[in-house]
């Protein structure tokens, strides 16, 4: 199959650190070239992948004006290669798509992030054909199928030969860890409760946002709090890095405050043997149900979370199920080949 895979131009692909979307599209990128498939990948500058890679953007603009302008640019490329693919996969904006939502060509639009079921019902409007929604949590697909078309869940996955499941590390000695966006939505100001009410240390890494009012959180809640001791902050993390910080962590913590579709975190920390606290939403909830390695508390109680990571650090062994049990539901191999198996159907549909 020729296939194109389109991400907003914010991140390369893949990331060198933060960027959960830009690492499952490198990972599918790279997985679908090694089945035989023709990949070509249009993002961010910087960006590299099997196949042919075609940047467009510019990395970290995001403006009302930037968006216009891509949304031409991907729309006059398309028009310029109207028969060059046999399916196009976009994990981008919707509006990307605006302009061959028509075409017979399958088209494939994921979410990994809260969807606006009124943006379904706006291409349904406008004629789409031949477009298929997946979502990379239950959460996500039930918000968006009320704005109609047809969805699939497909969850996304992780290499679990990238990461080494630790089952040498002592819960009552390791530090606790938070990894992800230093936005207030992430909930790392409630992580730092938790350490404190357990007088436990905590690692704190992922990047800071460039976002103004993100940057002042960081400055005046974070910030103050770090003191190097009790609570560290060690910046973003590459692969290595991360490998090695969740293998050795007694636990992750996610108190998490808004509808987050699907960290990749989680089923890295899994795959690492780490047992994860999150708060009770339904993107975060599910996998930490589905594998039980971990607990579920409520949304940004630092109280609940302190008693869940003491259930966690007292047994740890309690929480880690067999690799496999992970492997079987979030293996990136897993969310390749569902992809994999849309595609077909779809093309044999236009067929």
């Amino acid at each position: 199959m020729r296939i194109l895979l389109l991400m907003d131009p914010v991140i390369p692909v893949p990331p060198r650190y933060y960027g959960g979307i830009e690492r499952v599209i490198g990972d599918l990128a790279e997985s679908l070239d090694a089945r035989g498939h023709q990949i070509t990948l249009w993002a961010g500058p910087g960006s590299h992948a099997p196949g042919r890679v075609h940047p467009f953007g510019r990395v970290g603009e995001w403006s009302r004006w930037s968006n216009v302008r891509n949304t031409a640019l991907v729309t006059a490329r398309l028009y310029a290669h109207p028969n060059a693919f046999d399916v196009v996969h976009n994990f981008g904006r919707l509006a990307y798509l605006a302009g061959i939502l028509s075409w017979r060509t399958p088209k494939v639009q994921t979410y990994m992030r809260p969807v606006n079921p009124n943006n379904m019902r706006k291409v349904q409007a406008l004629g789409a054909r031949r477009l298929h929604f997946t979502a990379v949590s239950r959460a996500i697909g039930d918000t968006g199928r009320p704005g109609g078309g047809d969805w699939h869940v497909i969850y996304n996955g992780a290499h679990p030969e990238r990461y080494a499941c630790r089952t040498d590390v002592d819960p009552g000695m390791a530090p606790l860890v938070f990894l992800g966006r230093l936005e207030r939505c992430k909930g790392a100001h409630t992580a730092i409760d938790v350490a404190r009410r357990l007088r436990r240390p905590l690692i704190i890494a992922g990047n800071i946002s460039t976002l103004p009012h993100e940057r002042t959180y960081f400055e005046v809640e974070l910030k103050p709090r770090i003191d190097g001791i009790l609570v560290q902050y060690v910046g973003p993390v590459d692969d290595a890095q991360k490998n090695a910080l969740l293998g050795s962590a007694a636990a992750l913590l996610l108190p998490i405050e808004w509808e987050e579709p699907f960290p990749v975190v989680l089923p890295e920390a899994m795959l690492c043997g780490t047992p994860v606290v999150v708060s009770d939403l339904p993107g975060v909830r599910q996998p930490v149900r589905t594998t039980g390695m971990g607990v579920v508390v409520p949304v940004a109680n630092a109280a609940a979370l302190a008693e869940g990571g003491t259930k966690v650090l007292g047994d740890k062994s309690s929480f880690v199920r067999p690799r496999a049990e992970v492997e079987r539901a979030y293996d990136l191999d897993v969310t390749v080949s569902a992809y994999e198996r849309l595609f077909e159907e779809l093309i044999e549909s236009k067929r």
